[in-house]
């Protein structure tokens, strides 16, 4: 997230009363504890920070025994990745009282990561550059039920889910979970296994495990049909 950091203070300081509880979502606990720092000043900003979780499973343990109003999701998680953290809070996203609402907060602008998690349901995406006065913006206006998204992002979300040109669902891409997607996305890169391994915080073993799911569900014999068919999907 961006240093530009004393604008919270100020927009928390014009006398406003709202109040809004948020759990934050992201696997690097230095982020956590800056966003924490940042936009959890609840006297100046109005943010309660009332959780925070490192993976999936942490993730829809806070979010059901806390029930916050917004969710900063972070995108790439262990365990399966924000989509899976949606998937699995559907029922909290569809409560007719109090619905728990999502806001994606990530390093990523990659589009299968935008339409991921938008499909999903998140209410909007914005990326960690994003200053401390606009995420708590962003965050009130998710709470109000507003769909929000970074400024070079909103563009490119309106084309894919307004045009009538745009692509159809992948169904092959689907049947990957976020994990396999980061893996498959590497490993067409040219990453080794080992290079995997530490770029995403996992084992070697898991690494193969991953690789031979993707495999398996895409019908293929090897990494150089791997590298061909994410080519072809541009993922690379």
């Amino acid at each position: 997230m961006s240093d530009e950091t004393g604008t919270a203070t100020e927009a928390g300081a014009a006398g406003t009363e709202r109040r809004v509880r948020v759990v934050l979502v992201d696997d690097h606990r230095m982020f956590r504890t800056g966003v924490q720092a940042e936009i959890g000043r609840t006297e100046v900003t109005g943010v309660e920070v009332v959780g925070e979780a490192a993976d999936v499973d942490q993730a829809v343990t806070v979010i059901t025994a806390t029930r916050p109003e917004v969710v900063l999701l972070d995108v790439h998680l262990p365990g399966g990745g924000g989509v899976e953290v949606l998937r699995r809070c559907a029922s909290l996203m569809s409560a007719t009282e109090d619905p728990v609402r999502f806001l994606a907060l990530s390093v990523s602008d990659a589009a299968e990561d935008v339409i991921g998690v938008i499909r999903g349901g998140a209410r909007g995406y914005v990326t960690k550059t994003i200053t401390g006065t606009d995420l708590v913006d962003s965050i009130f206006r998710v709470q109000e039920g507003d769909a929000v998204f970074s400024p070079r992002l909103a563009g490119f979300v309106l084309d894919a889910f307004a045009s009538t040109d745009a692509p159809p669902v992948d169904e092959d891409m689907d049947r990957l979970t976020q994990r396999e997607r980061e893996v498959l996305r590497l490993i067409a890169r040219g990453y080794a296994y080992k290079e995997i391994a530490k770029q995403l915080y996992i084992s070697v073993k898991t690494v193969e495990s991953h690789v031979s799911a993707v495999l398996r569900k895409l019908q293929l014999s090897n990494r150089h049909e791997l590298t061909r068919w994410a080519t072809a999907r541009r993922l690379v």
